[in-house]
This record gives C-alpha cells, sequence and structure tokens, in this order.
C-alpha cells in the first residue's frame, strides 16, 4: 500500500492542516517523515513531549524575530512553535503572522508545511469547540482524523473531547453507544469536521486505528457514506512503526469518448443500437449505475446527435471542436472537464456498450487498494480499454497529439490489470460483422 502522504495526497511545497482526533499527531508527524525535509507549527498548542518526534525545534516568541532556522531545514523533520506554557506543559501555536511567515519560508524551499490545527486530549473522537480549528485561510488541504476505537464505546469524557457538543451534532443522548451513523453525522457536519475549513482546500478524512477487520467494516461503511463531502478518506492504522494503509476512497470520474465521425451504414458508431438504446446511452447508463461521478461525454462530430440521445440523463457534454485532430484532443477535452481534486476518471468509448457495472467496479475496487497509476482489464492475454487513470498521469495526458489515446501513459506507469474473462470486451465495432457480434452478445 501507499505511504500515509502519498494516499492522502500531500506534495512537497503544500501547506495542510490536520484536525480532529484518535492518531492526528501521529499521522501528521508520520506524514512529515515521508515527505523530509518537512516544516511542522501549531496553531493552537501541542504537547511539549512531542517534539521529541521532529529532528529538531526551534521555539519563536510572539513578537520576537523569526529565528533563523533557515541553514537547518534541508534535512528531516524541522518543528517551529511558541514556548512551554508553564500552566499547561504544552507548546504554544504561531499567531496568524508568524504561520504567514512560516508559509513564505516553505515556499521558497518547497517544503511542505504540516500544521497541527487543534487538540483531542488523547481521545479517539472529538467535537470541536468555539474558535477551533485554527486553520490558515491559505491553507491547501485540510486532513480531518477520527479515532474508529471510539466506535462502540459510550458517549462520555473518557472517549469524546467535548461529549456534549458531540452529543449535539450526532442525535445521540450523552452515554449513549456511538455507532457509524452518528460519526457520520458528525464528521459531515459543517459545526463538525468539516468545521472552517477553506473553500478552496482539499478535504481528507483520515479514518485510523482500523485495528481489527470489525472496525475495518465500519470503516468502509462511513467512506461510503461521507465520500460526497470529502475529496478523499483513507482507512488507516498507525500505531505500528511503519504507518499501514488499507483503503483509498476518492471520487473517480467517467469520460465517454464520443466525438468520432466513424459511421455504420450511415448511423454514428455512438448512436448504433443495442437493446432499444444507442451505444453512447448505454455507456453513461453504465457509468452512472457504477457510481462513477461526475461522468462527462465528449462530443464532437455528432454533438447534436449524442445530446438528444442524453438528454434525460445526469451527465456533462463538453464539446470538442478540434476532433479532427484525433481522438488526443477528445481525451484532452475529457481531461480539462475534470474537477480539479478528482482522485482518478476512467477513459470509456462510446463505443463499447458491453462494458459492464461490474467490471467498472471492480477497476475503481483495483484502485482503492494502493491507488496505483493505470488499471485496465486484462482479457486472455490481451490489454482493452477502458483505462483508470490517476491524477498523477494526468500531465503525461495534456501532453498527447495525434491519434494518440490512454496507451500514451503506458510507457510512463507501470499498469495494474485486472483479469477478466469475458472476450466480447475485445470487440471494436469497426465492421459491420463486429456490430453483429455485439447486438448478438457473441464471443470474438
Amino acid at each position: 500500500m501507499n505511504q500515509l502522504s502519498q494516499a492522502l495526497r500531500i506534495e512537497p511545497g503544500q501547506v495542510v492542516a490536520f484536525t480532529g482526533a484518535g492518531g492526528k499527531t501521529s499521522a501528521l508527524f508520520a506524514c512529515a517523515r515521508e515527505l523530509a525535509p518537512a516544516l511542522v507549527t501549531t496553531s493552537t498548542h501541542l504537547g511539549a513531549w512531542q517534539a521529541e518526534l521532529a529532528d529538531r525545534h526551534f521555539t519563536w516568541e510572539t513578537g520576537a524575530p523569526m529565528p533563523d532556522f533557515e541553514p537547518s531545514i534541508g534535512a528531516g523533520v524541522s518543528l517551529v512553535t511558541g514556548s512551554v506554557d508553564a500552566q499547561t506543559g504544552r507548546l504554544r501555536g504561531l499567531n496568524e503572522q508568524q504561520l504567514e511567515s512560516l508559509r513564505q519560508v516553505a515556499g521558497y524551499h518547497d517544503l511542505p508545511l504540516l500544521i497541527e490545527a487543534d487538540g483531542s486530549r488523547m481521545n479517539p473522537l472529538k467535537a470541536p469547540g468555539p474558535g477551533e480549528p485554527v486553520i490558515p485561510a491559505f491553507t491547501n488541504g485540510v486532513v480531518v482524523v477520527a479515532g474508529l476505537s471510539g466506535l462502540g464505546s459510550r458517549l462520555d469524557e473518557d472517549h469524546v473531547h467535548r461529549p456534549a457538543l458531540f452529543a449535539g451534532l450526532s442525535g445521540l443522548a450523552l452515554d449513549e453507544t456511538i455507532d457509524v451513523p452518528a460519526l457520520a453525522r458528525v464528521l459531515g457536519h459543517a459545526k463538525g469536521g468539516l468545521k472552517n475549513i477553506p473553500a478552496s482546500a482539499r478535504r481528507s478524512l483520515l479514518l485510523n486505528q482500523a485495528d481489527t477487520p470489525l472496525l475495518q467494516s465500519w470503516a468502509n461503511r462511513l467512506a461510503s457514506q461521507l465520500l460526497p463531502v470529502y475529496d478523499d478518506i483513507v482507512i488507516s492504522k498507525l500505531n505500528d512503526a511503519t504507518p499501514q494503509v488499507y483503503a483509498s476512497w476518492e471520487n473517480i470520474a467517467a469520460v465517454i469518448l464520443a466525438g468520432g465521425d466513424a459511421s455504420y451504414d450511415g448511423t454514428p458508431k455512438q448512436l448504433l443500437s443495442w437493446q432499444g438504446r444507442s451505444f453512447v446511452r448505454i455507456v453513461a447508463e453504465t457509468s452512472l449505475a457504477a457510481g462513477l461521478a461526475p461522468v462527462l461525454v465528449v462530443t464532437g462530430a455528432y454533438e447534436d446527435h449524442v445530446h438528444i440521445a442524453l438528454h434525460d440523463l445526469p451527465v456533462q457534454l463538453i464539446h470538442n471542436p478540434q476532433w479532427q485532430l484525433g481522438q488526443s484532443s477528445s481525451w484532452r477535452t475529457g481531461l480539462a472537464g475534470l474537477p480539479k481534486k478528482i482522485g482518478a476518471a476512467i477513459f470509456l468509448g462510446a463505443d463499447q456498450p458491453q462494458v459492464s457495472v461490474e467490471l467498472l467496479r471492480a477497476m475503481v475496487e483495483r484502485h482503492r487498494q494502493d491507488l496505483p497509476a493505470v488499471v485496465a482489464p486484462y482479457v486472455f492475454d490481451q490489454r482493452t480499454m477502458p483505462f483508470l487513470l490517476d491524477r498523477v498521469t494526468f500531465p503525461v495526458l495534456e501532453t498527447i497529439t495525434g491519434n494518440a489515446g490512454g496507451r500514451a501513459v503506458f510507457h510512463r506507469y507501470s499498469p495494474r490489470y485486472i483479469n477478466w474473462s469475458d472476450r466480447r470486451l475485445l470487440l471494436n465495432v469497426d465492421t459491420p460483422g463486429d456490430y453483429q457480434k455485439i447486438i448478438h452478445q457473441e464471443q470474438p
């Protein structure tokens, strides 16, 4: 499985805040270690004993000049905080101006800046109190952490930081048992897990402490419910020397390529009929049934016809005015239409009505395991579309020209294959005989 920082899509040069409970500090420093050199700080407070997790610790008093730490930050993990609060024994956080200065240093050196943005008093779950989390407006991403060990526990001070606030958000009464729906309500609430996250920031949810098969099952239930409000959800276990990532849930789009001018007996290929529906409509309905979102359809030569065929479906049509320049232009058009925070996209041909919901779901599940760059079906020693392409491949797709399609990324990234036994997936409707095989569901 990927490293934790890879699963959370954290990159050098980004500013990422960590909030919540149940392993937040462990997750922050684990990511910092993986991304080192890295800068770490807090906008609220940090346990003084936790400074030992860094390679070096710099104290920056409010109103004092910035410490001269730049010569030392080229390796390992550097922690910058205020001094120790004599009453609490905790390291004070940096103020807004200090955080901005630290952001500039991190940006100049292309280092990640990871910020602990609230506290939890070592409980697995929490509800944010007044004034927290303290997330700077310039933050690129926020990782909300929840400890799965809190599920099945009583809603009390032994398991939840600020139990009364948690009760109000969850709909539970104090001392009731915390279940999956209740935790989902808190994590998906604007005053709960989503509180104070900047609109432009990537929202990540880290479901930690997935120590048992039961907790992993509950984590998957949570992920399926919360994916509409988070950009990615990672299920992990961080209480070992090496963080273990079990799954990464992300929104995955469909891009249906329907821009060509090929026809069969006078009918555009994408509008050929099978079982009473056009090819392109079948592919769109299959993508929707598989849970892909959004579903984009790239049009070209037959834009109006395709629009009529799909007019009542919740899909987005994107016209490629340069469809004559080769299929690469349609791939690039589809890519340009994807949401900026999308994790991956499955590219399908509009002339592939034989693609099944089961295949698309299997590809999504394979990607969920360790975020491979490319996932493709392998049918009796042959690779074929559809292709699932992770966001890491998108820069390569932006450069393809002519008739190059998704296969252009295969020489750059090692694909992961799904063995699929349905030979019909190999059919391409290039001849009248191919079309007859499709409509009669024959094997090639």
